[in-house]
């Protein structure tokens, strides 16, 4: 019986206790269907697990690489988003689902790898010599080998074994591996870094909180729309820089483009958007919980 409960408090979907966890179990349904779609596609243009040509295109691994590596930029960032969902959102549940949204970040990297690899004909020697040319892979297989200690180290053993202040100190190496795998991302896109501009803005915004709360500004309207702003304006800049540096286009016409919508609404946009949504669905849950405070204690002021 003993045995059976450990082994059920090991499960990745149950919580410490061996309960199911909707929570862990919801979310590792959504972290594996990302994965699911790619087999899909890949399976739909033939028999072999990755046809030529598939429902992939005419390069099937290289959409199936660049797709994974989205992804990985994507766990990434709402790994870094956990801690601000929690306190902005009093959901301090979300806890549990970290570890498991690091470690699918982790797998989808992993995944990206392996498919570079089998893109390069399994010809390792190929491989490690592209890694020290081309700057690009060498900045990915350094996000790479962080991920894998942070990975390896995120068990409740290890965590024992190198005592929290150190393995705090070990983990907050994220701050370093997600920007450089949103760099491998700008790199990697070539002339359109639309995407990769817009994982910046949010990550400005997901650090620009992480300041913000240590100087005690956990939550607020001014606050919030301040860093939504903030993080919005060095998106722009950020992205008039690139443009700037990696085609030659004036900066000043990219900075212009961010106030003509007729063509599409630009990254800075979006990330101002966004902010200003959490902002407001914050207040909302503030005042929900103090409505429902104050109906707590109504009956007791009447009866005095």
């Amino acid at each position: 019986m003993a045995r059976t409960k450990t082994i059920a408090q090991k499960l990745p979907w149950n919580d410490r206790a061996g309960r199911l966890s909707p929570l862990k179990a919801t979310t590792l349904v959504l972290v594996t269907l990302p994965a699911l779609w790619l087999l899909f596609r890949s399976l739909t243009g033939g028999p072999t697990p990755m046809p030529e040509p598939s429902a992939l295109g005419p390069r099937p691994y290289i959409e199936a690489i660049h797709f994974v590596g989205d992804w990985t930029v994507y766990l990434l960032l709402i790994t870094l988003a956990v801690t601000p969902a929690r306190r902005l959102f009093d959901w301090s549940k979300l806890i549990q689902v970290r570890r498991i949204i690091g470690l699918s970040a982790l797998s989808y990297i992993l995944l990206h790898f392996v498919l570079y690899i089998f893109d390069s004909h399994l010809d390792l020697g190929f491989v490690a010599t592209e890694i020290v040319r081309r700057i690009y892979l060498l900045i990915g297989f350094t996000a790479i080998l962080g991920l894998v200690a942070l990975g390896v180290t995120s068990t409740d053993g290890m965590i024992k074994r190198l005592g929290a202040i150190r393995w705090n100190r070990l983990h907050k190496l994220i701050y370093f591996i997600a920007p450089l795998a949103i760099l491998h991302y700008y790199m990697q896109s070539k002339i359109d870094v639309t995407q990769p501009v817009l994982m910046s803005g949010f990550f400005f915004w997901l650090m620009g909180y992480r300041l913000m709360a240590k100087r005690g500004y956990k939550e607020g309207i001014l606050p919030l729309l301040s860093l939504s702003v903030a993080a919005a304006l060095l998106t722009a800049a950020v992205e008039a820089t690139w443009y700037g540096v990696a085609t030659g286009v004036a900066w000043q016409r990219v900075l212009y483009a961010n106030l003509d919508f007729s063509f599409s609404i630009r990254p800075a946009w979006w990330v101002l958007f966004a902010g200003i949504a959490v902002t407001i669905a914050s207040e909302l849950r503030k005042r929900v919980k103090f409505g429902q405070g104050t109906g707590a204690r109504a009956p007791a002021g009447r009866a005095g």
